[in-house]
C-alpha cells in the first residue's frame, strides 16, 4: 500500500474567530494552515498568523524541494520524526519571571501596579480553547498564586487547579505579540477596568508603561526581534492624554487649611484629635501621606519659641498584605526619589511646632518613637484618615465648597503647602528641596497654581498693548 505521496496542493490561512460573547466583538483568535496529500485534506491550527505563515512555508518549500510527503501524517518525510513548535516562552510564563525578577528591588505599590496591569493583559492574551474559565477565575488564579514568589503563594484549590491548567495551555506564545492584532488586544485590555469600562487615562498610562518595560526586557532577552508598541501606528496605539498638573480648585488658602485644622478634633471621640497633628504636617511641612506615617520623635527639633525642623529618615507607604515585603498593610522604606539612608530636611513654622509638641505631651510615642498611631499602636490606613478628613470638611465647609474639588484628599493638603511656598516667593530650588521633588516637577505640577505670576504676565501684556 503505497504510504507517501507528491500530490501536494496547498490553501490560504483560516482565520479562527473567539466563541460568540454578549455584547463583545468576535475576534480572531488563530490561525489555521491547511493543505492536501494526496486528495486527503490536512491542516494544522497555531495561534499566530505568522507562526501558521511560517510552518505552510516550511510545508511549500519542501515540496518544491521535490519530498515525498507522508499521506498519513501529511507531513514531508524530513518533518515526521519532530514537528516543529512555537520556540520561546508563553506571555504567562514570561510575566510571571518578570514580577520575580523584579519583586527584591521594588517598593509594595510598584508590585502591586506591576501585577494591576498584567492581571488586566494575561487573560486577554490567550487561544480561544474549550472550558475557558471566567476573566475573574483566571484573575484570582493570577493575583493569589501566579504572580507571587513560591513562598508568598495561595494553596490553590482543585477548581483553581484547573483554571491554572487551562492558563497554562492557551497562553499565547510571547512572540505572538510581535503581530499588529495581537499587539492591539494587548492596549485594549489595559484601556478597560475588570468591570469592562473604560479606564481612566492615568491608569491606563501606569499600566501601559508597566507593558512597554515588560516588552523592553523581552528585546533586551532576544524573546521579541523589536518592541511591538513602537511599531503600531493609528488611534487605538496613541498614548492616552493624562492630568498631570494641579487643579487649583483643589488648593485651600491659609484661612481655609486653618479651618480645617481647628475642625479636625471634633470628628469622632479621639480619632480627630489624634490626626490633627498629621494633617497639619501635611499643611505645614508638605509631608507625603506615607512620610507622616513614618515621623518620629527623633527626627524633630521644636524649640519654645521660633522655628523648628524636621529631618525625614524613612517613609511608610501603605499597600495590600499580598505586596508587601514585610507582610504587613505598612513596610518602611527609604524615602521618595531618594537613595537609601538620604534625609530631607525642612523647616517648620512655630505654628506646627506648637501643634507637635502638643501632640507629643498628649499622646507619647509608639514603642519605635513614632508619632501618628491609632489606639493600638498601628499606623492609619489611608481610609481611616481619608474618612475622618471627609467628616472635617463637611464640618469646615460651606455645602457648595463641600460638593466641590477643594481639598478633596488629604493629599491636597500637601498641595496647597507647595502652592502657597512658591505663591509666596520662595526659590523653586528650595520648595523642591523641601517638598521631596524637583524643580521641573513643581513647574509641570503647579504651574495652574501660581497665580501672582498670571498677574504680572497680564500686567506686560497690558502695557505692550498701551492700556
Amino acid at each position: 500500500m503505497k504510504t507517501t505521496s507528491y500530490d501536494v496542493k496547498f490553501w490560504e490561512l483560516r482565520p479562527n474567530l473567539s466563541s460568540p460573547k454578549p455584547g463583545k466583538p468576535r475576534r480572531v483568535v488563530s490561525y489555521t494552515a491547511r493543505w492536501t496529500v494526496a486528495g486527503a485534506p490536512k491542516s494544522k491550527t497555531l495561534r499566530t498568523k505568522q507562526q501558521a505563515q511560517n510552518y505552510l512555508a516550511e510545508l511549500r518549500q519542501a515540496a518544491k524541494d521535490g519530498e515525498a510527503f507522508d499521506i498519513a501524517s501529511g507531513l514531508p518525510l524530513s518533518h515526521l520524526e519532530s514537528e516543529p513548535e512555537p520556540v520561546g516562552p508563553s506571555v504567562l510564563e514570561f510575566a510571571q519571571d518578570y514580577v520575580i525578577s523584579r519583586w527584591p528591588h521594588t517598593a509594595a505599590r510598584t508590585r502591586e501596579t506591576d501585577a494591576y496591569a498584567l492581571l488586566c493583559v494575561i487573560p486577554a492574551l490567550v487561544a480561544d480553547l474549550p472550558d475557558r474559565p471566567t476573566d475573574d477565575e483566571l484573575r484570582e488564579v493570577l493575583r493569589n498564586h501566579v504572580l507571587l514568589p513560591e513562598g508568598r503563594r495561595a494553596e490553590l484549590t482543585r477548581e483553581q487547579t484547573v483554571t491554572l491548567r487551562w492558563l497554562e495551555k492557551a497562553s499565547l506564545p510571547l512572540s505572538a505579540l510581535e503581530e499588529d492584532g495581537i499587539a492591539r488586544t494587548a492596549l485594549a485590555a489595559i484601556s478597560v477596568t475588570f468591570a469592562g469600562k473604560a479606564a481612566a487615562p492615568n491608569t491606563i498610562a501606569r499600566k501601559r508603561e508597566v507593558l512597554n518595560h515588560l516588552l523592553e526586557l523581552a528585546v533586551h532577552g532576544e524573546k521579541l526581534t523589536s518592541n511591538p508598541l513602537k511599531n503600531l501606528k493609528g488611534i487605538t496605539s496613541r498614548r492616552p492624554k493624562t492630568v498631570v498638573a494641579v487643579d487649583p480648585r483643589m488648593v485651600v488658602n491659609p484661612r481655609q487649611a486653618k479651618a480645617l485644622l481647628e475642625a479636625v478634633p471634633k470628628v469622632g471621640r479621639t480619632r480627630g484629635q489624634r490626626l490633627k497633628a498629621m494633617f497639619a504636617c501635611m499643611y505645614y511641612a508638605a509631608l507625603r501621606p506615607e512620610e507622616a506615617a513614618d515621623l518620629r520623635a527623633d527626627n524633630l527639633t521644636l524649640p519654645e519659641k521660633g522655628w523648628g525642623l524636621i529631618i525625614l529618615e524613612r517613609a511608610r507607604p501603605q499597600a495590600n498584605k499580598r505586596w508587601t515585603t514585610s507582610g504587613e498593610t505598612h513596610d518602611a522604606r527609604h524615602l521618595k526619589h531618594r537613595a537609601e539612608k538620604e534625609t530631607r530636611e525642612i523647616p517648620i513654622p512655630p505654628v506646627l511646632v506648637a501643634i507637635l509638641r502638643d501632640h507629643i505631651k498628649t499622646y507619647g510615642t509608639a514603642e519605635d518613637g513614632r508619632l501618628f498611631r491609632t489606639s493600638r499602636g498601628k499606623p492609619y490606613s489611608a481610609s481611616a484618615y481619608t474618612t475622618v478628613w471627609q467628616e472635617t470638611r463637611m464640618l469646615a465647609f460651606t455645602r457648595a465648597q463641600a460638593r466641590s474639588p477643594l481639598a478633596g484628599r488629604p493629599y491636597d493638603l500637601r498641595h496647597a503647602a507647595v502652592s502657597l511656598w512658591l505663591n509666596a516667593g520662595v526659590p523653586a530650588a528650595e520648595v523642591a528641596k523641601r517638598a521631596g521633588t524637583s524643580v521641573e516637577v513643581l513647574h509641570r505640577v503647579y504651574e495652574k497654581c501660581l497665580d501672582g505670576q498670571r498677574r504680572t504676565v497680564n500686567g506686560k501684556i497690558n502695557r505692550a498693548l498701551g492700556a
